[in-house]
């Protein structure tokens, strides 16, 4: 059938309104291995540039480690590249099984089900365990994938208000009556990056004869004393019934994901879920790299033990310049702009700077639903683990962060006198201040932009109440806060 001119022109419309809405999204192409610093292709056709990454989810620093990257090609060399089936048929070699044993005694669980993602890990799991005579009762915040696994599913559904503890309860009140309860959340949430109160949790479990399920792929080989997950660091090993994870981000960041947990629930997967009884098995390149990566972040905990350390640096940092970033303890640090245009806009200036962060927004973050705003918008930090960080790039950030936002947030509901006589003048405040940093660290020279530093700043000082004392910048409409202003 012809794709039909008005079929045409109402999609090309559909896409214009995202694009107008300041809410479309656009692949960056990266030319290099995954690490810390990456030479990225953005826009489309654009000379490669190298860039500090700060988006990745490659929190151990595994993703290009030689060792994984060896153990692959050992693996493609022994097992060939891929297994034309699925497992139940022609597509399970003694690896697999050898990788999901490995994952079970690192989560401390009773059985491991490899799957092609972790998408399709809960996609798969609430069908095969659960029956119409049950009720599976969510944290408000969990994972999309979740979500759609429970669309799925025929039990009954419901949720609790975000880590509130006593909603939770409430509900496995209401649902007494159901033949089977399962409470459902993310360890670590993969928007905020906050922990669930999985102690707690467990407690409502026991007390009214409920199950756990627990998504850990924002929390496997880092969280807890020697990584094991959010499921350690609450201290409740082997009180958790599900556990879902991925391979796709600290555990060499490739692909696959798994069900783990009490062994009967693992064999009704095995059984019924459709994910895995219709998906071609991962890869035995993948599994190869898996195995060694289990192996690497077994036998030392340094690589974690680095990541909490760069994480605790970098939060304190962004804190003390007034920035309003999620409280939490995990490598996720999501700065909250509180509008998606600006979130992309911060994210192109950092990039800019050679800062290579992602503004997040509808739908990959949900509006309202509890949060501090109607609609947060956010760039989010995802720390890598091994590289060392220095100051000067905390400084970099902090710098071009403080400069492209703290004006603009200046009135996040109305727009105030300076913002108004910024418009009026058609002054662009972000290019002025953006200057100043990039000049400081001679990234922009005066011939280029026809103006000097002392020429913005005083254009700035015209429109704002912006000004220098003792040689540094000054922001007043600021919280105050420790080394909160622009060092010039």
């Amino acid at each position: 059938m012809a794709f039909a001119t008005g079929t045409r022109e109402s999609y090309q419309q559909e896409l214009a309104a995202i694009r107008q809405a300041g809410l479309f999204k656009e692949e960056r192409y990266i030319r290099s291995p995954q690490g810390a610093d990456i030479e990225v292709e953005f826009p489309a056709g654009a000379a490669g540039k190298k860039v500090i990454n700060l988006c990745a989810n490659n929190y151990l620093g595994l993703s290009s480690h030689p060792e994984v990257v060896e153990a692959a090609r050992r693996g493609l060399d022994a097992r060939g590249y891929g297994m034309s089936s699925v497992r139940f048929i022609c597509g399970t070699q003694d690896i697999h099984r050898q990788l999901e044993n490995k994952l079970t005694e690192f989560l401390g669980t009773e059985d491991t089900l490899l799957f092609p993602s972790c998408m399709d890990a809960n996609a798969g799991v609430f069908e095969a365990v659960l029956t119409d005579q049950d009720v599976m009762i969510a944290d408000r915040l969990v994972h999309a994938s979740i979500v759609d696994g429970m669309r799925l599913c025929k039990a009954a559904t419901d949720t609790y208000k975000h880590s509130d503890m006593k909603h939770l309860e409430q509900k496995l009140q209401e649902h007494q009556d159901k033949q089977r309860r399962l409470i459902i959340t993310d360890g670590v949430f993969s928007m905020d990056g906050d922990l669930a109160r999985l102690d707690e949790i467990v407690a409502l479990a026991e007390k009214y004869n409920a199950m756990v399920f627990v998504d850990e792929s924002h929390a496997s080989g880092f969280i807890g004393k020697t990584g094991r997950g959010t499921h350690e660091h609450c201290g409740v090993m082997g009180k958790i019934d599900i556990v879902t994870t991925t391979l796709g981000k600290a555990l060499g960041g490739a692909s696959g994901g798994c069900v783990s947990g009490r062994r009967e629930l693992v064999e009704l997967c095995r059984q019924r879920a459709r994910p895995y009884l219709f998906s071609n098995t991962v890869a035995p390149v993948i599994v190869s790299g898996a195995i060694k990566v289990l192996e690497l972040i077994s036998g030392t905990t340094e690589r974690r033990d680095k990541l909490e350390w760069n994480t605790k640096y970098w939060r304190e940092g962004l804190l003390k310049i007034g920035l309003d970033i999620k409280a939490g303890d995990s490598p996720i640090v999501p700065v909250m702009l509180y509008n998606a245009k600006l979130a992309q806009d911060v994210a192109r200036d950092l990039y800019a700077e050679g800062i290579y962060v992602v503004g997040f927004f509808f739908p990959v973050v949900a509006k309202g639903q509890g949060r501090a705003m109607n609609e947060p918008r956010r760039i989010a930090i995802d720390l890598p683990g091994t590289e060392a960080f220095r100051d000067d790039d905390l400084e970099v950030l902090r710098t071009t962060l403080q400069t492209i936002v703290t004006l603009s947030m200046e009135c996040r509901d109305e727009p105030c006198d300076s913002s108004r006589r910024m418009h009026r003048e058609g002054w662009d405040v972000h290019w002025g201040l953006t200057w100043i940093a990039r000049a400081r660290r001679g990234g922009v020279t005066e011939e280029a932009t026809g103006a000097t530093r002392s020429e913005v700043l005083a254009r700035l000082q015209q429109l704002t109440s912006l000004h220098e004392v003792d040689g540094r910048l000054q922001i007043p409409f600021l919280t105050p806060s420790p080394g909160g202003n622009l060092t010039r």
